[in-house]
């Protein structure tokens, strides 16, 4: 029996194993949120960083909520009012193998709600780089941040504050930003987001125009994206997707082997005031 896997489920690792990664995961995935002018804290039994320069959940959450019961509810009572007071609409919270299983009922009590099932993979394979990518520069930021507002539906102020995210980004050697042009136009086709801290890298953003996809362009910028993330240090690559459908298809097509699920919980500020 292999000790590294859950004996009632051979696609997961066991418990011990999921929790111990899981933990330096989100330990270096906070270390990217809080580029460059972001906040890390302690608020009850969880562990939030805010960053008002980064509209992206990912830089705004709070996860690793660990301890009773009656703790990890008081902390979600907690959780709206800082992240009423930093000003975000949403209050949102990640939970892993590192928070409570009892989390779903709690959440539920306490009017957060489930709004996506993720999972966790590792990086297991690599593959043949073709050499389509380059390093991003600074006139690549606009249209970098212009694919992620089309993915994410992010409003212009939100897109105007990613943009001096980003800018923050290129000159942080932890951080990875590889391009891919778009032959015959004055745009790219696509780009990849990565960050290592401490061993361990992040595949964190791949978005391909729709118009190019399906050439294997998100394919070549995953697999350079990984490979720079070696040359930087990472001893093991990861990356966060949604459960089911295209995307863990293409994050398994990459290399990429589911290692942990992940459960996103929201409540909406608005709906307190």
């Amino acid at each position: 029996m292999d000790p590294l896997h859950d004996p009632d489920d051979e696609a997961l690792l066991s418990p011990r194993q999921a929790r111990d990664l899981a933990e330096l995961v989100e330990t270096a995935r906070l270390a990217s949120a809080v580029v460059r002018y972001g906040l890390r804290t302690r608020v009850g039994a969880a562990t939030v960083v805010l960053n008002q320069d980064n509209p992206l959940p990912t830089a705004n959450h709070a996860c690793a909520l660990w301890g009773t019961l009656a703790e990890v509810a008081g902390t979600l009572l907690e959780l709206e009012q800082v992240f009423a007071e930093a000003g975000r609409a949403e209050a949102v919270v990640y939970a892993s193998p590192t928070t409570v299983a009892e989390i779903e009922g709690i959440a539920d009590d306490a009017g957060w709600r489930a709004v996506e099932e993720q999972i966790v993979l590792l990086h297991r394979l690599r593959q043949e780089i073709r050499g389509l990518t380059r390093p991003a520069e600074d006139r690549d930021l606009p249209g970098i941040v212009e694919l992620i507002a089309d993915d994410t539906g992010l409003s212009g102020a939100g897109e105007r504050r990613l943009l001096r995210n980003l800018g923050h980004r290129v000159d942080d050697v932890r951080c990875v930003l590889q391009v891919v042009d778009d032959p015959g136009a004055d745009r790219i086709a696509g780009f990849a987001q990565g960050f290592v801290d401490r061993g361990i890298g992040l595949v964190e953003h791949v978005v391909v125009r729709p118009g190019r996809r399906r050439r294997g362009i998100g394919r070549e910028l995953i697999s350079q994206a990984v490979e720079e993330l070696r040359d930087r240090g990472a001893l093991l690559v990861a990356t966060h997707t949604e459960e089911g459908g295209n995307a863990e298809r293409f994050a398994e097509a990459c290399g990429f082997e589911m290692a942990y699920p992940v459960t996103a919980y929201a409540r909406r500020i608005d709906d307190l005031l």
